[in-house]
């Protein structure tokens, strides 16, 4: 691949990983499997169904690696939130979405390398946390 660790990979959807649309109201959890595919760094950005922009207002868009302090498991994979609140301690992982509005994301890598695209490295779709 000529291309390949060059510039970035978008990856985006509109529901859960049962099927139902992504809505603001709810808490969702995006579990980012350790030793992700990039040279560089990845990042996770909600925007508006309806307005493909940013939710004005939202002063918590985006989540990445280069986050100071983003919580880690002990296996070195990431838990992310998005939902109207964080959940208690998650703070730094987490990302607003309003109430009532429909929202998809973009997790987009930089400098992505061969595991991305052989999937021998594979992110799981978003859950609606109960």
């Amino acid at each position: 691949m000529s291309g390949l660790g060059k510039g970035s990979f978008y990856g985006g959807c509109y529901v859960d990983a049962s099927g139902q649309p992504l809505e603001g109201q709810n808490t969702y959890r995006l579990h980012v499997p350790a030793n992700a595919p990039v040279r560089e760094f990845w990042a996770l950005t909600v925007y508006s169904k309806d307005t493909a922009a940013l939710f004005l207002n939202s002063n918590r868009p985006t989540v990445s690696s280069f986050d100071k302090g983003l919580r880690k498991n002990a296996d070195g994979s990431v838990d992310l939130y998005i939902g109207p609140k964080a959940p208690a301690g998650q703070e730094v992982n987490w990302v607003y979405t309003p109430p009532g509005k429909a929202w998809w994301p973009w997790f987009r890598f930089y400098e992505p390398t061969e595991a991305l695209f052989n999937k021998t490295w594979k992110l799981p779709n978003i859950e609606k946390v109960p």
